[in-house]
């Protein structure tokens, strides 16, 4: 299984999961991201074990083949010797150092194989990883945006704004009825409704006493004529 494939196979697990917990998008963006930021440092642990096996597999298979080169001198010096039969076992033993250098060399070839793999998974996975990071940073900005204008919202749509806006009201209606009296007094030379009543009323009970008055006076006289005569 590749290291995508299984990435994949635990994304979609977790979010998944998280999916069916009705997480929020943030929590769901963060774990993407740790799952992929864990994936590369383990695709960077296996790469640098791989390239540690390079390097062994390399200093082994040197030395199966500086081996396998000594067993030729001394398959040579036994020629020159005419010990065919040494030289029979040095080519023997060369031959199965050459093949073990072989086996080396096919291991190497697979560790590379697996080093250049990893090389390109990192490189996939790391530009993945940017791409993750600034989606998540643009939501991020989405979801604060959104956040404060929905309290702005909010705020606007209180009730206890409509409220405070109708006690406002109440107290403009009663300045607008101070207003309206202060009007009223400009009307009539600075004298108020009932200041004006009362002065009828006491003009009227005046005209009654001097009506009264003028009565008995009138009675006086014609009593003092009626007399004389």
């Amino acid at each position: 299984m590749g290291v995508f494939s299984r990435f994949s196979d635990i994304i979609n697990s977790n979010i998944n999961a998280l999916l069916d917990r009705a997480e929020d998008p943030e929590k769901i963006a963060r774990l993407i991201i740790q799952e992929m930021e864990d994936t590369l440092v383990e695709v960077r642990t296996a790469a640098a074990r791989s390239i540690a096996d390079k390097k062994a597999l390399n200093r082994e298979t040197e030395a199966l083949r500086d081996a396998a080169e000594e067993w030729t001198r001394k398959a040579e010096l036994a020629v020159e010797k005419d010990r065919e039969d040494l030289a029979r076992g040095a080519l023997a033993q060369k031959r199965r150092l050459e093949e073990a250098a072989d086996v080396k060399s096919k291991q190497l070839g697979l560790v590379e194989d697996s080093i250049a793999k990893a090389e390109d998974d990192m490189r996939k996975l790391q530009d993945k990883l940017d791409e993750a990071k600034a989606k998540h940073k643009a939501l991020m900005t989405r979801r604060l945006t959104a956040e404060k204008r929905l309290r702005v919202r909010e705020h606007i749509a209180d009730t206890k704004i409509q409220e405070t806006l109708g006690r406002y009201e109440l107290v403009e209606r009663k300045v607008e009825a101070l207003e309206a009296q202060v009007e009223a007094y400009d009307l009539n030379d600075g004298k108020s409704l009932s200041s004006q009543f009362r002065e009828l009323e006491e003009s009227d009970k005046v005209e009654e006493e001097l009506q009264a008055l003028k009565k008995r006076m009138s009675n006086r006289a014609a009593a003092g004529g009626q007399a004389a005569e």
